[in-house]
């Protein structure tokens, strides 16, 4: 493909949250790639180091925002504070940036910063939402709810859709609606309608039934651009420093013994929760590498006499760090399962690695991740109550018994269809020509 000009200059407006700083940049990345010059915006909290990436410009804009926030399960909540505390400095910036540049191809942004697209409107640029999550996020969040009641429950008992189980996701989601729930899922969906393109992190082999039913609802193109961390592998923007000595503990562990549990970066656990995983863990008698952030447990402190206690019971069998190198750790010989909390980084990149997955999902998308694992790919179990003898027996099916290797072939399966996915004649090469035409086109 011929590469753009590089004068072409795209926005990529971020937001700063752990989950969604990795996606962003490698995108950047790739598309600096290809020709672009990009200005990375992003919130004041957890500015990331502009040193780590001399190629982009880097601003940032008053959030208002706290540390806590990013620990509360309103996410909602805090996607409309993003939104409403952003709207105005982000105005003011884009605007700032359209004068410097006179010529600005496309502004991308974060789907949770859905304030840009008004904003690009009235400054006449072209927007293009980049969606952190799968492709179902999107379906189910954001394109079945502006359907009438009765059509809405249709598309959820298709049969395109029906292994996903997700009756019971809309019985769930519909029981207690919040007002920054309903509030943040209309501002979206309007900003979807004046978007002129969606960008999707995931592969188009795993979602093919769902990106079939966006596109009956959704008249916006769609480009499937992942698995950006393979695109860009040499990218590290962890907000956690990584502690890489769990690497040379994996190396003295016999292929597929190890258990890697990590519940991301914002997950919290409570005491019960911590107490019954401690003792799953050592019971399991597997060998184990958790990650245990610090503000997982919401700051209590018990929790270091306790994890102390574990790694005197268990020895050199188990490794316990506050945050893990994720994507060395996947892709080492040693680990043959991942219990995880189904984020939808984390699954995209134990596929790719050819991880089988115990799933324990906590809130939001990582239902629907956890269902598309156990009830679609068939790649993993759900871990349905977090009970220290009940840890042990979904352990020991997914490490040790005959259900496991079954497991396993067909997370290998998918590794290697990922695999040829990433190649020059696969869908990943397809998409990004398309992207960066998109956007040097609209």
């Amino acid at each position: 493909m011929e590469e753009q000009q590089k004068s072409s200059h795209v926005v990529l407006v971020m937001v700063t949250f752990q989950g969604h700083i990795n996606p962003a940049l490698q995108l950047a990345t790739i598309l600096h790639s290809k020709g672009f010059s990009i200005t990375i915006v992003h919130l004041e909290l957890n500015s990331p180091n502009p040193s780590n990436h001399p190629e982009f410009t880097f601003v940032s804009i008053p959030d208002k925002l706290t540390k806590s926030q990013l620990s509360d399960k309103d996410i909602p909540g805090l996607v409309r504070s993003v939104n409403k505390n952003c709207a105005a400095p982000l105005q003011q910036c884009l605007e700032k940036i359209l004068h410097s540049h006179h010529h600005i191809a496309a502004v991308i942004y974060d789907s949770f910063m859905f304030c840009a697209q008004p904003i690009i409107n009235d400054l006449g640029l072209p927007g293009v939402t980049l969606f952190t999550h799968s492709a179902l996020g999107l379906l189910f969040y954001h394109v079945f709810p502006q359907l009438n009641e009765k059509d809405y429950i249709s598309e959820l008992e298709s049969p395109e859709l029906q292994a996903l189980q997700l009756q019971g996701f809309h019985a769930l989601s519909s029981q207690n609606p919040t007002e920054a729930g309903m509030e943040v899922g209309a501002a979206f969906a309007n900003a979807l309608k004046s978007s002129s393109a969606i960008v999707v992190n995931s592969m188009e082999f795993l979602e093919l039934e769902v990106l079939s039913k966006i596109k009956q609802y959704l008249p916006t193109p769609i480009f499937i651009v992942g698995p950006l961390h393979k695109l860009a592998p040499t990218m590290c923007n962890s907000l956690c420093t990584e502690d890489n000595k769990c690497i040379s503990w994996l190396n003295k562990q016999a292929p597929k013994s190890v258990i890697y549990v990590s519940f991301g970066s914002i997950v919290n656990i409570d005491k019960q929760e911590l107490i019954e995983t401690v003792w799953g863990l050592s019971n399991s008698k597997q060998p184990f590498l958790w990650v245990v952030r610090p503000s997982m447990d919401r700051g209590s402190e018990w929790t270091e006499s306790l994890l102390n206690g574990l790694e005197e019971s268990v020895g050199e069998r188990g490794f316990i760090v506050k945050w893990a190198p994720q994507k060395e750790v996947l892709a080492h010989a040693a680990v043959g399962g991942f219990w995880s909390h189904c984020g939808w980084n984390s699954t995209i990149e134990s596929i790719c690695e050819g991880v089988p997955m115990i799933c324990r999902p906590f809130f939001g998308d990582q239902l629907l991740n956890a269902s598309y694992i156990c009830n679609v790919w068939k790649i993993g179990l759900e871990l349905q109550n977090l009970e220290r003898g009940n840890i042990v027996r979904t352990i020991k099916r997914l490490m040790v018994d005959m259900e496991g290797n079954y497991i396993r072939k067909r997370a290998m399966d998918l590794k290697e269809k990922a695999a040829f996915y990433l190649m020059e004649d696969g869908s990943t090469s397809c998409s990004f020509n398309g992207l960066p035409k998109h956007i040097s086109s609209v």
